[in-house]
């Protein structure tokens, strides 16, 4: 193997350990839509915990959990006792690094189970069977006190009841209504994809979870629907457990409307070893189905005032890993190489764009076939930032391969290789699966160097994320196939991230903000940048306080839904292509 090893850099730098979105995870395949003969992966409604100084993480139907001790590398633990059907939006607790409790059941009932050993993957059940523990939150307070969270409706509230621990787990007879959505004035809790839908305005309150900092209760809870691009997670806050709880001005405190995978609602919030909070949430994929999800990593922050909020900025591009002393999970500077890069395949079965349009319903067109001058097939749906649409070739071999010609030359650090799952006839959790294949690149097309073998590999690595030992100078990349899981080899998108020869681009001019009558809408208008591949629109409720953004790829208007009523916000916007990230624009205050 060799490499073109760039002369700016030195051949031995180190490069810091990085992960991406969605977490390159060896996802379940769902059993609950296998009567349909729907077959695809999916992972949603993390509850990841610490214990003993390492980490754990619990996700709906996937017949067992993870292990890992960096956030990074996780492992598949296979359970001696689970429930048939896997578990449903579970939630687990470690108390005291002593025992560690989980609940899950899909029937929204059973014992709550408790082990000292998830590693060994035996657990026990409490002497007692608990109701409503579907879409749960299981809390127990630093005096011992024990508190169920539970709720999935578009009409009834998120509710709490107490449990005795130290008996089975048996309800004590406190229980109380706590919070519910206000459409009306958050605009982010309405339903559907960007928060529209033509006759639906509920949107579902889902997912809570319970996080203790300062003495203070952060009740979590998601909105509108874990199929939408605007799936977040909000947050309320008490002085006890059981409320009264108090909306957070910068909700939601968890949000990824824009870019190649969006989402972050469902989640739950954790303390690494050293301290540093993160939140794991889900994502919307919704290509086979709407319940096609994958899971997300984003740093968690409590400002001066108290406030809880994520960095999910550039929130699918590379991130610090957690083992980062100073930027633990802000991006890492590399950027996205390969947008709309010129893609020919081996061969095609078919190539569909696909998108969200309203409830159970999408948006699809299926691409004639198109060939260049030399015959070649082309795919434009490879390098389009849409994790919805595919490509599909003729046969899953050895024979078959993708060559993208960037638009510009650049330095590879990493890629992003995200398969999809196309009547793969997979409707379980299944042993021995793996991704094999190759990566090359040349500068010229014509000369090439492998720099990914993964010929011998038995890693499951639907969101495959590598990073090259050293970077590489090229203007093409191709990957030969070898073998994946299913019946066929399909992708949805493969992305070269690293840093370009040019410059980046200039600051955006005559950034326009107009809130509409319904002040939960906004509309946005600004100058094309030259040489930008997109934008990114950020604002917050003070101009030290830009905790949300939105990124957009090559357009120069945009409308958002997702406001709340009566707060003022300050925004900004900044243009980014291959080559970095403009000067922000000066901040806007719209009352």
């Amino acid at each position: 193997m060799s490499l073109f090893f760039l002369p700016e850099l030195k051949a031995q730098e180190a490069i810091p350990e990085t992960y991406i979105n969605p977490l390159d995870l060896d996802y379940t395949y769902m059993v609950y839509n296998s009567s349909k003969n729907i077959s695809y992966r999916s992972g949603a409604d993390p509850a990841v915990v610490e214990f003993r100084g390492e980490y754990y993480m619990f996700v709906t139907r996937s017949f067992g959990y993870w292990h890992s001790t960096d956030l990074v590398n996780w492992e598949f633990i296979k359970p001696k006792q689970w429930f048939f059907e896997g578990s449903n939006a579970p939630t687990a607790f470690n108390h005291k690094d002593s025992l560690l409790y989980f609940a899950g059941d899909p029937a929204g009932y059973g014992s709550i189970l408790y082990t000292d050993d998830p590693k060994s993957g035996e657990w026990t059940p409490t002497a007692s069977i608990s109701n409503n523990i579907q879409d749960s939150e299981l809390f127990i307070d630093d005096d011992g006190k024990t508190y169920l969270y539970w709720g999935s409706s578009n009409v009834h509230p998120l509710k709490v009841k107490m449990l005795n621990k130290d008996d089975r787990m048996l309800e004590t007879g406190v229980q109380k209504e706590l919070i519910n959505l206000v459409e009306e004035e958050h605009g982010w809790e309405r339903f559907g994809e960007n928060n529209f839908h033509p006759t639906l305005k509920e949107g579902y309150m889902e997912g809570a979870s319970m996080t203790k900092h300062n003495g203070k209760y952060y009740l979590q809870y998601a909105a509108p629907g874990t199929q939408f691009n605007v799936y977040a997670d909000g947050a309320y806050v008490g002085e006890s457990p059981l409320g009264p709880f108090e909306y957070m001005p910068n909700n939601p405190m968890s949000f990824k409307p824009g870019g190649f995978t969006n989402g972050a609602g469902h989640g739950i919030t954790m303390k690494q070893t050293n301290g540093q909070y993160w939140h794991f949430a889900t994502m919307a994929l919704a290509s086979n189905s709407h319940w096609e999800r994958r899971l997300a990593m984003f740093p968690t922050y409590f400002d001066e005032e108290g406030l809880m909020y994520t960095n999910t900025h550039y929130g699918d591009y590379p991130r610090y890993a957690p083992s980062h002393p100073t930027k633990a999970g802000e991006h890492n500077g590399w950027m996205l190489l390969s947008y709309k890069g010129k893609t020919t395949v081996s061969s095609s079965k078919m190539q569909i764009k696909k998108s969200t349009s309203t409830d159970g319903e999408f948006d699809i067109t299926e691409m004639p076939e198109k060939t260049n001058n030399e015959g070649e097939i082309l795919s434009e749906v490879l390098t389009d930032e849409s994790p919805k649409s595919f490509w599909v070739a003729e046969a899953n071999d050895d024979k078959q391969w993708v060559e993208i010609e960037m638009l510009s030359p650049g330095n590879i650090f990493a890629l992003q290789i995200n398969y999809h799952d196309h009547e793969s006839g997979i409707y379980t959790r299944t042993d021995g699966l793996r991704h094999r294949f190759t990566v090359e690149v040349s500068q010229d097309g014509t000369n090439w160097n492998s720099v990914i073998d993964r010929s011998k590999s038995y890693k499951d690595s639907p969101n495959a994320y590598i990073v090259l030992s050293q970077p590489v100078k090229a203007k093409y990349v191709r990957y030969n196939n070898i073998e994946v899981p299913g019946n066929n080899f399909a992708l949805s998108e493969i992305r070269i991230f690293g840093k370009g020869l040019g410059k980046k681009p200039a600051k955006v001019k005559s950034f326009n903000v107009e809130r509409e009558e319904d002040r939960r809408n906004a509309n946005f208008s600004w100058d094309k940048v030259k040489g930008a591949q997109g934008y990114n629109i950020r604002w917050g409720i003070a101009p030290d306080k830009l905790y949300h953004s939105w990124l957009v790829y090559d357009v120069t208007e945009h409308l958002m839904r997702n406001l709340d009523r009566d707060q003022k916000y300050y925004f900004t916007i900044e243009a980014f292509n291959e080559n970095g990230i403009s000067e922000r624009t000066e901040i806007i205050p719209v009352e």
